[in-house]
């Protein structure tokens, strides 16, 4: 299975997950022309693409699914809360056929991958994350995430790799320009995490099998992703578990790049 992060961060995200005959994309937030140049890095074509997955209808996580879906028709997975709000914001007027409704805790199959979306606290309408599997390995996508619980925590035993939100350091957006009730936002447990939490549920998800950790959804204005890996790592070396950050390859995904394309 190969897992790659296309973009991550706060002004756009797309993510890969595929086997040798199943190809998934994890939202459309960037540019149709950016997805295509992600996938040709992956040596395939859009049309190979089998599914979109989305986590929620905010415009860094769909912005592309238009233009894409014009160009290359295919199967939008999404739950309902997020559909109703995608519809208004589609302009494709045949789109309403691609888009399958999803619920949390109820996995489907794309191709040969089984597809599990949990439910997550974010300010969006029915806000999902996604557990991807195919064959023995397991990777997720968790981002936008204002808190976690024990339910987000089970949902993230035993992985393979992981993208997962390392959105902003606390100094920073405290001090920063951002007007009070946006700050109070992304703060609140309805926004996004912090670096420090990011690096707490890590430490409560890792495992032996896990070997790669990209750390997404990085704020342009309220982070630096040299930050964002310290703080992780040092809540990783301080957790009272057998595990410590360099046992694991933990990288920053881009805002504008592709990133390694990990094999798990």
């Amino acid at each position: 299975m190969r897992f790659a992060s296309i973009a991550s961060g706060s002004s756009g995200n797309c993510i890969y997950a595929g086997t040798d005959r199943t190809h998934i994309l994890v939202d459309a937030g960037i540019s149709n022309r950016r997805i295509e140049l992600g996938l040709k890095e992956l040596g395939l074509k859009a049309e190979e693409v089998d599914g979109i997955c989305l986590t929620h209808e905010h415009s860094d996580h769909i912005a592309g699914l238009s233009m894409y879906l014009k160009k290359h028709p295919v199967p939008v997975y999404a739950t309902e809360g997020t559909l109703k709000q995608i519809r208004k914001a589609l302009s494709v007027p045949y789109a309403e056929e691609f888009l399958i409704p999803i619920e949390a805790d109820r996995p489907f199959s794309v191709g040969d991958m089984e597809v599990t979306p949990f439910a997550i606290s974010h300010d969006a309408a029915e806000p999902v994350a996604y557990r991807i599997s195919g064959g023995e390995s397991q990777v997720a996508v968790a981002t936008d995430l204002g808190t976690y619980t024990p339910y987000v925590v089970q949902h993230l035993q035993n992985l393979n790799a992981i993208l997962l939100e390392s959105n902003h350091d606390i100094h920073m957006l405290e001090t920063g320009p951002y007007p009070y009730y946006l700050k109070q936002r992304i703060l609140g447990d309805r926004g996004h995490l912090c670096n420090e939490n990011a690096g707490r549920l890590l430490s409560e998800i890792l495992n032996d099998r896990m070997t790669h950790v990209l750390l997404g959804h990085i704020s342009k204005e309220n982070n630096y992703p040299e930050l964002a890996w310290e703080a992780v790592r040092l809540e990783v070396n301080l957790a009272p578990n057998e595990y410590r950050a360099s046992d694991f390859d933990i990288q920053v995904a881009s805002r504008t790049e592709m990133s390694e394309i990990f094999y798990v």
